[in-house]
């Protein structure tokens, strides 16, 4: 009697391609011989049925013959099939995808000596990602500003587009793989003979060869280059947050989606002012004549000077809030965040100056005051 290779994987008949790899990932993954209780037996069983639902046309073979599959298989009954035969005379052979068992174990190639299959994926690499420390003066942070950056950093080749192709260079099939991208070797592992299918040497994984590759690029499809970007710094940003610009970092290898860049702010001081979130902070002097008797007085803020009234009897240390004269408030939305239409406060404390070095006429007049 025939195996139930869905049984073997634990899905139904009509589980979905995606449903039957999720499964064979987590079988294989309980059972992998290399771990503590794990059963070298049960994990071939598991790679045997996947190996026959994993692939489309095997998977409808096996649906029609159903328990019949195994015998017509060895009577060469299915045209192709070669998952499970034996190789050079070992026995125990069995075939491995090195992209699906890569995702389950970080470096099994290392494990079984493959040689670090699991790098060579024909997957395309999305481009890096760049981080980079904007420096802002302390009133561009607070009311935003436009930035023309330069950074050099790896782009679309502009001669080959990043094909990798010389232009007008015959791009032929790989003879090696067939356009597939990827090749079957065989190889004696601890596990017994193994079919380790792995991106083709010969095109790197691309399925088209070259007659002449890209002058310019060598064939990569990206070149360094110094790149202009003007970007808009919105108002109300802090030190230390970052602005996440999607898809302007490194060109991605051949086509792929590039990275993004990371702008990290770096505020410079101000003598005048300190910030607290979206509050500003600032200190006056007055004199005593002022803190006692009220008076008013001018003060800087981040919109220019302003008037202050000192109520009478003003003692030192005294906090007034300029309502509004802060920083303007973001709210999350978008790339950047939007502003809200709110400001925070400008704070500024008060300090009463205390005179030094008076002459006698001025120490009796405070004495009669009392002060």
């Amino acid at each position: 009697m025939g195996k139930d290779y869905y049984n073997i994987l634990g899905v139904g008949k009509t589980a979905t391609a995606e449903e039957i790899k999720k499964a064979f990932r987590q079988k294989a993954h309980q059972c992998h011989p290399d771990k503590a209780g794990g059963d070298e037996a049960k994990f071939k069983e598991v790679n045997e049925a996947y190996q026959v639902l994993g692939n489309a046309e095997k998977r409808k073979q096996y649906d029609q013959f159903g328990s019949t599959f195994e015998q017509a298989r060895s009577q060469g009954g299915f045209h192709g099939f070669n998952g499970f035969r034996d190789f050079s005379g070992y026995t125990n052979g069995f075939n491995i995808d090195m992209d699906d068992l890569g995702d389950i174990f970080g470096g099994i190639g290392d494990i079984f000596g493959f040689g670090g299959g699991t790098r060579q994926r024909a997957r395309k690499r999305r481009g890096s990602d760049i981080q980079v420390v904007l420096p802002l003066g302390f009133s561009e942070a607070i009311f935003g500003v436009d930035k023309e950056l330069n950074i050099t950093k790896r782009v679309v080749c502009p001669d080959c587009r990043g094909e990798g192709a010389e232009p007008g260079s015959k791009i032929e099939t790989c003879a090696v793989c067939g356009g597939s991208g990827r090749i079957t070797k065989v190889q004696r592992t601890i596990l017994g003979n193994m079919q380790v299918q792995m991106a083709c040497d010969r095109c790197g994984g691309e399925g088209k060869t070259y007659a002449h590759r890209c002058g310019k690029c060598s064939g990569t499809g990206a070149v360094r280059e110094n790149v202009k970007l003007k970007v808009k710094i919105p108002a109300g940003i802090d030190d230390s947050e970052t602005i996440r610009l999607s898809g302007q970092g490194e060109a991605g290898e051949k086509g792929a989606a590039a990275g993004d860049l990371y702008l990290s702010v770096k505020i410079s001081p101000d003598r005048r002012f300190t910030r607290d979130g979206y509050d500003i902070g600032s200190a006056a002097e007055i004199n005593m004549v002022q803190a006692a008797l009220g008076g008013r007085i001018k003060v800087e803020t981040v919109d220019g000077p302003v008037e202050l009234k000192i109520p009478a009897g003003t003692q030192s240390g005294t906090v007034f809030k300029l309502r509004s004269k802060g920083v303007p408030r973001l709210v999350a939305r978008g790339a950047f965040g939007a502003l809200s239409g709110k400001r925070g406060d400008h704070l500024v404390t008060v300090t009463v100056k205390i005179p030094v070095n008076l002459n006698n006429k001025q120490k009796k007049l405070l004495e009669e005051l009392g002060l």
